[in-house]
């Protein structure tokens, strides 16, 4: 394989929390030679327009910011997920394949305008200062935050490591605005988890799919193969993973899958947009150096590929987790429970225009094994199940690839306006107010991997052959109309 196809190969497919970016893309590192006949007519007004700015604006203007808002302005109009990288964003979006960046540490998302925290990054600044989940974010510093984007705001709570920075905060469910100070540091996120629940069945968390995921996956398994030589069956958990390496993601499928099957294949304008990514070492190794997918397939037996497998799902599961858990299920190796995915199905390539800048772009959608775009709709569960045995409760609230302005559609089926979803936004709002009432502890949601945590009880349940308490509410979400 040469260098170039092993760009092609790499990919960062994040739902971006922590990069605050949807996106999926496989890397190049070099402009394409070949250019479209350019509109000479629409070109001069462009010129025309930057003549009259600079020479008749109120106030002398930077000519190469105007370029810059130019090129981004073009671009972001396109889809949510295509972009211009200036030298900073660049720089932050090759610091978050690595899973090592400097800011406050949380994963966030937007509501309404308003930053909203997912979840703070364990032991992080952000953690240690006490910021909870849904706290919004009204401020930083002096800027309010209406009507930043997400990467504008993402910009500028990241920053120097020791530097500091003012988050005005809103915590909705105790009625309060206060402010914090949060010194920047340098935040390494833990992207796997592992535990052995009770004897003979395990659970293993990924969270972000990064460079060291696929290394951190088999080492976890093969801490588990020891404890317990006779695992009876494995929760894999992708809930609220938003995504990250394509390599990482092929790698993990891999695991569970036999050799050389399809795994996950891309399909768009370009000839190289056409790509079958299988379920081989060519298609994650970055090197020479021993393959952690075949080293845990040896340690284990080959256990791993017929070993008892539940993948736990949920509306924040995007992108990488939605080629797993597809492949998973297209090849019938895994039960996916939990409620529909998130429905991002579009492959960006970043390609750099310069030493530190680069264009993200929007070049194909990628289906599963069996052909299915998920792109707008997502991955549709074989058991659906309520995240807690009182229901769904903010699952409605979340935003999905198909809330989310000039998204792509899905390429395959019309797209169907769903009524339906204000209405189920509406409830969960009113039953979000319900529970701000209840103390703090009946109110926080329990977490993942944890005794009171109600999908991964009937994750195991299901593993055992017993009963599942299977949600009477959930169906399946069609692909909505896009807003023109």
């Amino acid at each position: 394989m040469n260098m170039g196809q092993k760009l092609k190969i790499v990919g960062w497919l994040s739902v971006g929390a922590l990069a605050g970016a949807l996106t999926t893309i496989s890397l190049q590192t070099t402009a394409r030679g070949a250019f479209a006949p350019l509109p000479l007519e629409e070109l001069q007004q462009l010129a025309a327009v930057f003549g009259m700015v600079k020479s008749d604006y109120v106030e002398t203007v930077d000519e190469k910011k105007l370029i810059t808002e130019a090129i981004s302005g073009m671009v972001s109009s396109l889809d949510p997920h295509s972009q211009y990288f200036d030298k900073k964003s660049f720089k932050e979006f090759s610091e978050g394949t690595s899973g090592r960046f400097v800011g406050v540490g949380i994963e966030i998302t937007q509501e309404e305008g308003i930053v909203k925290v997912v979840s703070p990054i364990e032991g992080s600044p952000a953690d240690r200062a006490g910021l909870k989940t849904n706290d919004l974010i009204t401020k930083i510093d002096d800027a309010f935050v209406k009507g930043l984007s997400m990467n504008e705001a993402v910009k500028r709570m990241r920053g120097e490591p020791n530097t500091k920075v003012i988050l005005t905060v809103f915590r909705k469910d105790e009625s309060r605005t206060f402010t914090v100070t949060i010194v920047r540091e340098e935040i390494k996120t833990q992207s796997v988890k592992a535990k052995m629940v009770e004897p003979g069945f395990g659970w293993i968390r990924v969270s972000q799919f990064q460079e060291r995921t696929v290394e951190d996956f088999a080492k976890r398994l093969e801490d588990m193969f020891k404890q317990d030589p006779k695992l009876k069956g494995l929760v894999l958990d992708l809930r609220n993973d938003p995504g990250g390496l394509l390599d990482a993601a092929v790698a993990l499928s891999a695991a569970f899958l036999p050799e050389n099957v399809t795994v996950v294949s891309t399909n768009g304008q370009l000839e190289e947009s056409k790509f079958v990514y299988k379920a081989a070492p060519q298609f994650w190794r970055r090197n020479s150096e021993n393959d952690p997918i075949q080293r845990l397939t040896q340690n284990t037996q080959g256990q791993l590929k017929k070993i008892p497998l539940v993948v736990l799902v949920n509306e924040g599961s995007a992108s990488a987790s939605e080629i797993v858990a597809g492949a998973l299920q297209d090849h019938k190796r895994a039960t996916i429970m939990g409620s529909q995915t998130f429905g991002k199905g579009s492959v960006q390539t970043v390609r750099q225009l310069g030493p530190d800048t680069a264009l993200k772009l929007t070049t194909a959608r990628y289906y599963t094994p069996n052909g299915k775009s998920i792109q707008a709709k997502g991955i549709l569960p074989d058991v659906m199940l309520d995240e807690t045995e009182n229901g769904n409760v903010f699952s409605a609230l979340r935003t999905r690839e198909a809330d989310l302005e000039k998204h792509l559609g899905n390429g395959q089926e019309a797209e169907k306006k769903n009524e339906e979803r204000q209405k189920a936004r509406e409830e969960a709002l009113k039953k979000l107010e319900a529970e701000a009432k209840k103390p703090e502890s009946e109110r926080r949601p329990p977490e993942f991997g944890s005794a009171k945590d109600f999908q991964l009880i009937q994750a195991l349940n299901q593993l055992k052959g017993l009963p599942v308490k299977v949600s009477a509410t959930l169906a399946e979400r069609k692909v909505e109309k896009k807003d023109k």
